[in-house]
């Protein structure tokens, strides 16, 4: 089968722990781009926090995409164009808001480049690590949620936060819900995920879903995977996910995403 394009989670699976492109990783997919491979960025973060990834691989040079916020934004990198964007309504964030109160999770959402909150946490903090982008805390939340916004995320201790996950997809099973980290519960409008989004750019590009290959670790990575024709987890997947994948290569640590390009591209 010749692939046409490869389509990566950044944090645990692209990214090494210490939130870097190895350099194996990065020789063998400019070498994939070169071979007329389109190489994808698929993540939960916000868009300005791939960019600089993006461009290190050169995706701008090569025309490709980056799904940002789990799908609900598609940017084309070469004109730095948005071509598709879903939005949750104000009234479905300060909704989600009063569920996080109710549960007792933190909540954050996006608002002009920053991350908004009212309160603090060390989850927060990992966030705006991750990110690079400024922490805007606030006194109220749904004073300051004033209109429609990309995303929230509902953020806790890791076994207790997959109880919520849970009772949130009861509560609000219109909306899209996955975790992206064992602390990170993400919540995007009703239909978006990783998968439907890269369905969309495919069809635009004329890819058909046997010619695909997703790479991920996570929960929010599961639609793409299973989307794909062949659907990769790295070694450090979340445990239950396991089983789930055509084929598991080595961790984020040890240069999965370079063993995939290796095996099926190269």
């Amino acid at each position: 089968m010749k692939y046409k394009m490869l389509v990566l989670d950044m944090d645990d699976t692209l990214l090494t722990d210490d939130h870097k492109i190895s350099d194996r990783n990065k020789k063998r997919l400019l070498q994939a781009q070169e071979k007329g491979v389109y190489v994808v960025l698929a993540s939960g973060r916000p868009t300005p926090a791939m960019t600089k990834f993006a461009k290190e691989l050169q995706l701008d040079i090569y025309d490709s995409y980056m799904l940002s916020y789990n799908g609900a934004v598609i940017t084309q990198l070469k004109d730095n164009q948005v071509i598709f964007e879903q939005s949750l309504s104000q009234q479905q964030i300060h909704e989600i808001h009063d569920y996080s109160l109710k549960s007792n999770t933190h909540i954050i959402t996006y608002l002009d480049g920053k991350i908004v909150s009212e309160t603090h946490s060390e989850y927060i903090d990992i966030e705006i690590n991750l990110t690079e982008m400024e922490h805007h805390k606030v006194d109220c939340f749904k004073t300051a949620v004033y209109t429609s916004a990309i995303k929230c995320i509902l953020l806790e201790e890791p076994s207790y936060l997959k109880e919520v996950e849970e009772d949130l997809k009861k509560v609000m099973p219109h909306l899209s819900i996955a975790r992206s980290k064992p602390f990170f519960l993400e919540v995007v409008p009703p239909g978006v995920d990783k998968a439907a989004s890269l369905k969309l750019l495919a069809e635009r590009l004329n890819i058909q879903q046997s010619e695909i290959i997703a790479v991920g670790n996570a929960g929010n990575d599961l639609s793409m995977v299973e989307y794909a024709g062949l659907g990769v987890w790295v070694d450090n997947v979340t445990p239950e996910l396991r089983h789930k994948a055509d084929v598991i290569v080595a961790s984020n640590n040890n240069d999965g995403v370079a063993e995939v390009v290796e095996r099926f591209i190269l």
